[in-house]
């Protein structure tokens, strides 16, 4: 018969040797004033290494019972008592890690030590042994609990674990991984890898997954993880931090029950930054696994099929999407800079060319002043290179999708690319959100409406989906719902810009609608959005009092004409042609629609979404044959 191994009384990590039954911690041989609840802490946590100790468990060991304590303010003392015995810090922990929101963590190395001989050895009565014997039964069981949860052999933790969840896992959110570096220029890395496993989630088709724009509103806030949870809308959330030291990354990533606060799953993972991609497969991996969620085949050779990357490739490519998704002209031409640059470090690398396309669209169509003719090429040119690179890019074919749709106006080759992109990652918003603009285009209202709600569903906090469903709502004709979610959208970020656009296609509804006196003051309230001073305020409703709308079109129309002699850009073309419309001069109107197309306008789509005062004139026909659209 073999007989197993008493487990150890005594454990040792960095210079420090801790006897958890006679409950003394040495420091390089010396004893250390450590007891009571402090010590119970350590003991806790030396049980679960690498495991998040809750707040929770820690008042049931150190308070059990009806016990009435300010527990936080004691639990906190504690773990300050603790961390000073240690030489430890909440801000750089070697030891001790604050998990924000749930409890505590021990990082280091723990390894069972020899007994220390500086405690005497006393002869036992059969009393004491009695007693010895119960406290080994108990401390080995709770040292083979720590080896379960710390290293969770043979799964065993998550099978037994799996057995008491209520909630199936059908929702997942990715809330910003904390930068632990402390220093914010390595933001845009954590911002980076947040982005990059909320993409290889959103991946599984069987998990909805809350786009990063959405998930973002939460970094640095206090809500309570409920809280986040309703707000998303989710069954769990994904939390952890990251540090990066010269060419090695750590993550370390917990999965928490949203609804009751609940952890579910922790682990830390390490690697060298040329490993990044596949570390970040990895995670998402695991989180699948442990949440239960079945894998396709073809979702499961993705995750597993990462390559190395160049880690300063990676870096460059990290960097140009933190400044594209800051969206002024500024910032897109420095993600310029770090996409080429990361393109030079490696020329194999698909992600850096889909960052390149779409700054070179933005750049062309609304967020910067480079024509058309040069922006739209390139951008095309980078988006089949990512492609070709990696046909299963759900961000190359929608960035293929967009030039084809708002610049080569091919409308069906369009279609395929956001319906490939859709397939390939059901979870992403731009991909519905542009596939719902083209859907609007030709005609299929019902459908466009539902795939805009189905971006609204992954981006739920994101302004440009909730104001597209918005805008397709109106193109529909249903204006009242169109009202209702603008009115929604106007909670989320009352900005100056977004009011703005909001106030004046509620003006439209309420003037398609006969509410005249509404409609002036939604316009008024535009006007004020968008900086307008008091006197030209006045001016307006002078205007409006004497002329109506016409005259307020009139002043809008000799302000945009000024604008065009100064820069000829071609949004002030299409938008010259779209106050001749409504001011009835259709002549005017298609001259002017005949000057954007001849700049390749990336705006001209708008013709095609929803009622036009030209669509009934058979010189409509004419444009469409000049565009080359066919639905």
């Amino acid at each position: 018969m073999v007989t197993k191994p008493s487990p150890p009384r005594v454990v040792k990590f960095g210079v420090f040797e801790v006897d958890l039954r006679a409950g003394e911690i040495r420091k390089a041989g010396v004893r250390q004033k450590l007891a009571g609840q402090p010590f119970q802490v350590l003991q806790a946590l030396l049980e679960h290494p690498q495991e998040i100790v809750t707040r929770e468990e820690l008042r049931e060991r150190l308070w059990p019972g009806n016990t009435f304590v300010d527990y936080e303010l004691a639990l906190k003392k504690a773990v300050n008592r603790l961390r000073e015995v240690l030489g430890d810090s909440a801000e750089s922990p070697r030891f001790i890690e604050t998990v924000p929101r749930h409890g505590y963590r021990f990082l280091g190395a723990v390894e069972a030590a020899e007994r220390p001989s500086a405690v005497p050895a006393i002869a036992a009565s059969p009393t004491g042994v009695k007693i010895a014997r119960t406290l080994t039964a108990g401390l080995a069981l709770a040292l083979l609990a720590a080896l379960v949860l710390g290293f969770n052999l043979a799964k065993l933790r998550t099978r037994i674990f799996a057995k008491s969840r209520s909630l199936e896992i059908r929702s997942i959110a990715v809330l910003p991984l904390e930068n632990l570096s402390k220093d914010p220029n390595q933001d845009y890395f954590s911002d980076g890898i947040t982005d990059a496993l909320t993409t290889e989630l959103a991946e599984i088709g069987s998990l909805r997954v809350i786009s990063r724009t959405s998930a973002e509103h939460f970094k640095g806030r206090k809500e309570t993880l409920p809280q986040i949870g309703r707000e998303l809308n989710v069954d769990a959330v994904v939390e952890g931090s990251i540090t990066r030291s010269e060419n090695r990354v750590r993550i370390t990533a917990q999965l928490i029950e949203a609804p009751g606060d609940r952890h579910l799953w922790a682990k830390s993972y390490e690697r060298d930054l040329k490993d990044v991609l596949t570390l970040q497969d990895e995670v998402a991996q695991d989180i699948a696994e442990e949440i239960r969620v079945k894998l396709t085949p073809e979702e499961r050779t993705r995750l597993a099929g990462a390559h190395p990357v160049d880690p300063a490739a990676h870096d460059a490519y990290l960097r140009g999407r933190y400044f594209w998704n800051r969206r002024t002209e500024a910032d897109l031409y420095k993600a310029k800079t770090y996409f080429d640059q990361a393109i030079a470090e490696d020329p194999q690398y698909p992600a850096a060319y889909s960052g390149l396309a779409d700054t070179y669209f933005y750049l062309g169509y609304a967020w910067g002043h480079l024509l058309p003719r040069e922006a739209m090429p390139m951008s095309k040119e980078a988006a089949l290179k990512a492609l070709q690179l990696d046909d299963n890019s759900a961000e190359g074919h929608t960035s293929l999708g967009i030039v084809k749709m708002f610049y080569d106006w091919d409308f069906p080759g369009a279609k395929r690319e956001f319906q490939r992109a859709v397939a390939l990652n059901p979870n992403y918003a731009t991909a519905h959100h542009t596939y719902a603009v083209l859907l609007s285009a030709i005609g299929r209202f019902d459908e466009s409406i539902a795939e805009a709600r189905k971006a609204v569903e992954v981006d739920p906090l994101s302004l440009p989906v909730n104001y597209i469903l918005a805008t397709l709502l109106q193109a529909a004709g249903r204006c009242e719902e169109a009202i209702a979610q603008d009115r929604k959208t106007q909670d989320l970020d009352p900005s100056p810009t977004h009011l703005m656009v909001a106030q004046t296609r509620l003006a439209d509804c309420d003037e398609i609608m006969g509410r005249q006196k509404e409609a002036l003051e939604e316009r008024v309230q535009a006007r004020i959005a968008s900086g307008s001073t008091p006197s030209e305020i006045a001016e307006v409703r002078k205007t409006y009092a004497t002329s109506g709308k016409r005259g307020i079109l009139e002043k809008d129309l000799k302000a945009a004409l000024q604008r065009w002699n100064k820069d000829r850009w071609h949004e002030d073309a299409f938008q010259i042609s779209g106050f001749y419309a409504d001011l009835g001069d259709k002549d005017q109107a298609f001259a002017w629609i005949d000057k954007a197309i001849e700049l390749r306008s990336g705006a001209l789509i708008w013709l095609f979404v929803g009622p036009s005062p030209l669509s009934s004139d058979p010189r409509f026909s004419e444009v469409k044959r000049k565009m080359g659209v066919q639905n």
